[in-house]
């Protein structure tokens, strides 16, 4: 039996509630807990995230040094511009970024409270012969 059951992603902000529905919305979950500091949800394909109250966060800089990073959230979708839109429609916003390299096309943004986050679509590969 396992002595850890699950994590969950917490991001600190200034106003948890407008945070957790704007990543409610985006992944199409619902809200599964609520304090007076705190908001959880999961996401439709079980992701769990939360916001914690912290009246002194400070929203990183990416990709500016200043800040730092802090942390970074990877979300996989199957179509960018939609999902951009989305992202866009719900209040974040695109972050200057230069195109990866690599088998993954991505494109960064940030949520209303400024943390950063990336939509990433894989390209097909085809499959090895011989």
């Amino acid at each position: 039996m396992a002595l850890v059951k699950a994590g969950v992603v917490v991001l600190d902000c200034a106003e948890p509630e407008k945070l957790a529905g704007f990543y409610k919305e985006f992944l199409e979950g619902e809200e599964t807990d609520a304090t007076a500091n705190r908001v959880e949800i999961r996401g439709a394909d079980g992701m769990r995230m939360a916001f914690r109250r912290d009246m002194n966060a400070t929203p990183p800089s990416w990709p500016r040094p200043e800040n730092a990073l802090q942390a970074h959230l990877d979300f996989v979708v199957d179509d960018l511009d939609e999902a951009e839109r989305r992202v866009v429609g719900l209040g974040g916003r695109p972050l200057e970024t230069k195109d990866a390299s690599g088998p993954f096309e991505e494109r960064g943004y940030a949520d209303p409270a400024g943390h950063s986050f990336t939509l990433r679509r894989v390209t097909p590969t085809a499959p090895k012969t011989g």
